[in-house]
Formats: structure tokens, sequence, C-alpha cells
């Protein structure tokens, strides 16, 4: 692995020595910020972006020339987002706060720029973390980095599971319970079409033999696991 690059080694330093619960329990533990640093600290990051609010944001705010941050008004349940606003260690005139759900602030947010970072740690019930990832994929570009945080959770794991294998994006390391991710040169799935079908998730599918029947041509789109599984869930008797 490589070492902090020395831009990023005061602002680590820094934040690593806040609190170990600052500002909330669930901030992120001292080798993933690391490793967050290593990998950022080591690529120049003009536009980054982040769903959630913590540590991440005062060590981005230093590595990251224009970060957005997309974080709820937590004072009736925490402090998260006023102890970073609140923070010397913040650099103020390179963050823009974004306050509001992000499932609800985000599908209206126009980018101006395409981002070379995003880390998703915003809110963990499902659909959010995949509302989360269908409106800044876009915006990565090939090179960029995609962090996603909690993986060990139902929601945020299905969502691990599929950048896993898909072509847009390279798998570079999971520290704890955080995932790096690397944008590749793959096209962008279009967001306005389904092309389910391309996905590696759903298996490899495509291109299908050509001359089949409507009847083939359903058989082959079911997976071979799902098959597997109806052809055990049918009554005895049933071919």
């Amino acid at each position: 692995m490589v070492p902090v690059p020395p831009a990023a080694v005061e602002p680590l330093r820094a934040v690593l020595s806040l609190p170990a619960e600052w500002p909330l329990a669930g901030s992120l533990r001292p080798r993933v910020l690391e490793r967050l640093a290593q990998y950022a600290g080591g690529r120049e990051l003009r536009h980054s972006a982040e769903t959630g609010t913590g540590k991440s944001t005062l060590l981005l705010s230093h590595l990251s020339s224009d970060h957005t941050v997309f974080a709820i008004d937590d004072r009736g349940d925490g402090d998260s987002l006023m102890g970073v606003q609140s923070s010397p260690l913040l650099q103020r005139d390179r963050v823009t706060f974004v306050v509001g759900p992000s499932q609800l602030t985000l599908p209206t947010h126009r980018f101006a720029s395409t981002l070379d970072l995003a880390l998703i740690d915003g809110a963990h019930g499902f659909p959010f973390p995949h509302l989360d990832y269908y409106y800044l994929y876009r915006h990565l570009t090939p090179g960029g980095l995609l962090v996603l945080d909690d993986v060990q959770l139902r929601a945020v794991n299905d969502l691990f599971r599929f950048l896993r294998v898909d072509a847009m994006f390279r798998l570079l390391d999971v520290v704890r319970t955080t995932a790096f991710f690397e944008r590749t040169a793959a096209p962008a799935f279009d967001p306005h079409a389904d092309g389910w079908w391309l996905q590696g998730y759903h298996g490899g599918i495509w291109p299908l033999p050509a001359g089949l029947s409507w009847f083939e041509t359903a058989k082959a789109l079911i997976p071979r696991g799902v098959k597997d599984r109806l052809r055990r869930s049918r009554p005895p008797g049933e071919s």
C-alpha cells in the first residue's frame, strides 16, 4: 500500500487526534481515514461529494478543492453537522453544505462539474444508499474514487455486491466496513434506460445466441441461480 501523500499527512494527523466518537458514534475509524488519505491524497481532487458528514468531511476539506456535503440538520438527535461546521479543522472556503435528507436534495442538485470522489455514508435504510448511488455515479470521472461505508448492513451490502461485478468499478480495498472502488473507463450506465441485461450483477448473460424463439430467449434471460431456486421450489411430481 502506498504511503500517505505528504500533503495529506498533517490534515490526517489533526483529524485522528479527535476523540474516537467525534462527532457521533459511527465516525470513520482511524484505519479507514488513513486509507481515505492514501487513496484521495494521491490524486488531484478538483471536485468531490459525500452523503453524511463527520471526520471524512474535515479530511476531504483539505484534500479536495471543491467538496459538496449532503447532510441532515441533526440537532434533535446529535450534533454531526454542527460539530463539523464549527470545527477549526474545516477548510470552510472549500466546502458547500446542502442541508436536508440526501434522498430529497440529491435529485434536485445540479453538479457543475464531474466528480473525482464520491463517498456514500448517508441514510442506510433501503433504498436510500441506492438512491445516493444513482444520483452520484453518473458524475464520477474515470479514475475517480467511490467510497461506500457500512457494507456490513444489508441495504448497503446489496449495493456493494452489485459494484463488485459492475464494469464501471474496480474494487481497490475493504477496510473494516468501508469499501474503496475506482471508476473504470467503461461507459456510464444510462440512468434513463433499462439495460439490466448489460450489467454483470445479472450474470453476464448478454449477448444471447441468435435464432432463439421468444420462449428460449425468456428462459436464457433467467440467471442460473434463479433457475436452480425455481426448480427446487416446484411441488413433488412436477417437471
